[in-house]
């Protein structure tokens, strides 16, 4: 098969790899003879200039034809993005992220620093760690997170850091300044939190450790990638502060006083529960 060149979210070329499909579709659960057939659909329609938008729509039909919740594994990058307008439903999404991996959260807090006092989105505490962790929410992929927020979180970090030494309690802790976003870092950004020690987390960095990959081994999906619910019906989720497959799960009764009929209910619990048995 010849070369063909494929349009990225960000506007950037590339040549199509076979192989990165086949690992996306094994990542949503999708077993080896479903994989097959999508890829051969895939290479079938492709023409040079086509977006990944179009082959992921074209991977999304078909698996939702043979499998809602492995469709819906598949459409955590767009259900991440669907985590807003606000950005606050992102900043709860990350703290659940955070209290499963054993830290104490605050979601929302003012915090003094030695100069003035900061609105932070996320303090997170575990034995003698404790970290201040801004969450940086796009609503596109086509928006990098550049080299100008980390510089600003940097500088509120260090402000609050100075105010949190002063106590005779964080004598023995590691402070930190964390910054999540849900798109992606430019090359400068990575390079100065690099520098300066700040955390950086993106869709797919740090390799191992990214919001795909705490998500994917954690099995915390956010409700945004059922597709059995409509847009609107996530956003009243969301204001209720449902951001969790997992929390729906255990809070069913939220379904009925939307007035989501019988039939969809079980259809929504099913692939809700499918999601909170996921941990591939």
């Amino acid at each position: 098969m010849k070369n063909i060149i494929i349009i990225k979210e960000s506007g950037d070329k590339a040549i199509f790899n076979r192989d990165k499909l086949r690992a996306s579709l094994q990542k949503s659960g999708a077993d080896e003879s479903l994989i097959q057939i999508i890829i051969n659909e895939i290479e079938s329609i492709l023409y040079d200039g086509i977006t990944t938008r179009e082959i992921y729509k074209k991977a999304f039909a078909l698996l939702r034809k043979h499998s809602r919740p492995t469709a819906s594994r598949y459409k955590l990058k767009k259900g991440i993005l669907e985590l807003g307008p606000s950005g606050f439903p992102f900043e709860k999404f990350v703290g659940e992220l955070l209290k499963n991996q054993g830290y104490k959260v605050k979601v929302g807090s003012i915090v003094q620093g030695i100069c003035v006092s900061h609105e932070v989105d996320i303090i997170a505490e575990k034995e003698h760690y404790h970290y201040m962790i801004e969450c940086k929410y796009h609503s596109s992929f086509k928006i990098p997170c550049n080299v100008k927020i980390p510089l600003y979180i940097q500088s509120r970090f260090l402000d609050i850091e100075k105010q949190w030494k002063k106590n005779p309690n964080h004598i023995h802790k590691k402070h930190q300044g964390w910054l999540v976003n849900n798109t992606r870092f430019t090359s400068d950004a990575l390079q100065y939190g690099e520098c300066v020690g700040l955390n950086l987390i993106s869709w797919d960095y740090p390799k191992g450790e990214s919001l795909k990959d705490l998500i994917s081994l954690s099995g915390l999906y956010p409700i945004t990638c059922l597709n059995t619910i409509t847009k609107a019906e996530k956003q009243q989720l969301l204001s209720k502060n449902i951001v969790l497959c997992k929390q729906l799960c255990s809070q069913t009764e939220v379904l009925n006083q939307m007035g989501i009929s019988k039939t969809r209910n079980k259809n929504i619990l099913e692939d809700a529960h499918a999601l909170c048995k996921s941990n591939l």
